[in-house]
């Protein structure tokens, strides 16, 4: 039997299944470090994993040792308290300086936190382990296949409107040449012969004959080669590919009025970047739509939409009429997988928010795979949030969750992407 004995020192993926061990063992410590990473991460800032930091006390290995009771005799140099017989009391315990291993000590002193590296594959798989996308089979199966026609080279078949002229008529050279070559050499070779016969004087006639018949014969043959022949054809190849259906766009809406302060700003972000590294699992291809909105909405990068100062009153319909718009002009709902996000903190004008219940029955809903609605406030709910947890009655696309604080972020979202019951 060959026994094979790896003798590299650092082989690839040598410590994979001891590092799975590792995250498994410690996936509680880990899964809190990486959902509070998110904080630090800007919404497409997903090319690298995460730093991940364990205290040092929670992957301490259990010890095995011997009690401190029993019946022992020692023996104490510079005894001068006690006589033999006298019992010494057991120190309390606890009462030791320790090792060191605290996060800081007074004598500058401690122990660092425990630090690795995972990967973003690992990143995501920790963060949205047990999620998925609502609807996604379903409309997946409603989904008409589309394709493309494609150049694909060339074929010996085809019809008429399809021949391509270079092609056809360097096939017909190769093949004349390959015909008539061995032809030509010789009908120069006896041309030469004839020509050095008649300029001889006294030569044979008959011979002169015989190579004037070969030549035009020779001559003959090649002439019967045709021009070009319908071996030569050769037509424009097309065939068809299937449309890749891995492209989403997400459209996140934001409420900037003057009651939305930074720190609501803030866990609107934070609910961004998940839904954002969560599409990412799915898609291979997403677009990222920046809406703000006061009084009036428009389209901003990251930065603008997370930090600008501009603020004012509070229309949200403006915002829902954008989304519209622009998915319309840029994202057919036919090829694209439309997902919107929307957060504010509920304050709108009482006589607005039928009229978002309208955009989103009428245009909206029937086009996205998902929308869903978050209202981080502390205070009583307003008209917007009962407008549109009535439409969560009746679309099964459309979901309305309340955040009071950034502790409530990724218990929402989890609630918001959960596996539903088959």
């Amino acid at each position: 039997m060959a026994n094979f004995i790896d003798r590299r020192l650092n082989a690839k993926g040598k410590s994979t299944v001891n590092r799975q061990r590792f995250i498994n063992r410690y996936k509680k410590q880990i899964k809190k470090a990486v959902s509070d990473a998110v904080t630090r991460r800007s919404v497409t800032d997903i090319d690298t994993g995460e730093k991940i930091s364990i205290p040092t006390r929670d992957i301490s290995e259990p010890l095995f040792h011997q009690g401190k009771g029993g019946v022992k005799e020692r023996v104490h140099p510079g005894n001068d308290q006690f006589t033999r017989g006298d019992q010494i009391q057991r120190p309390p315990s606890g009462g030791g300086q320790g090792s060191g291993q605290g996060e800081a000590s007074d004598s500058g002193e401690g122990q660092d936190d425990f630090v690795f590296q995972i990967s973003k594959d690992e990143y995501l798989e920790l963060l949205f382990e047990d999620l998925e996308l609502p609807n996604l089979q379903k409309n997946r199966l409603n989904k008409l296949v589309e394709y493309q026609i494609y150049r694909a080279g060339f074929t010996n078949d085809g019809v008429p409107a399809n021949i391509n002229i270079v092609r056809s008529l360097r096939s017909s050279l190769a093949r004349r040449i390959a015909m008539t070559a061995n032809k030509k050499k010789l009908l120069k070779q006896l041309e030469q012969e004839l020509s050095s016969l008649e300029n001889t004087p006294g030569a044979n006639a008959e011979a002169i004959l015989t190579l004037k018949e070969q030549i035009k014969e020779l001559k003959h043959k090649i002439s019967k080669v045709p021009f070009i022949d319908t071996f030569d054809l050769r037509y424009n190849n097309f065939a068809k590919q299937e449309i890749p259906s891995s492209q989403a766009v997400m459209f996140c809406l934001m409420d900037v009025s003057g009651s939305m302060d930074q720190a609501t700003k803030d866990m609107a972000k934070r609910f961004y970047i998940l839904l954002y590294l969560f599409l990412t699992r799915t898609y291979k291809n997403l677009e990222v739509v920046y809406i703000r909105h006061h009084t009036q909405a428009k389209e901003v990068d990251e930065h603008e939409f997370f930090y600008s100062q501009e603020t004012g009153g509070t229309i949200v319909s403006s915002a829902l009429k954008l989304m519209h718009e622009i998915q319309r002009k840029r994202y057919p709902a036919d090829e694209w997988n439309i997902y919107a996000a929307q957060a504010s903190d509920g304050d709108n004008w009482a006589d607005d928010s039928p009229s978002c219940r309208q955009l989103l029955e009428k245009h909206i809903l029937p086009t996205v795979r998902y929308f869903s609605y978050i209202e981080i406030t502390n205070r009583a709910h307003q008209t917007l949030w009962r407008e549109y947890e009535a439409l969560q009655e009746s679309y099964d696309n459309i979901a309305v969750q309340h955040i009071k604080q950034a502790e409530d972020i990724y218990p929402v979202f989890r609630e918001l992407f959960k596996k539903q019951a088959v």
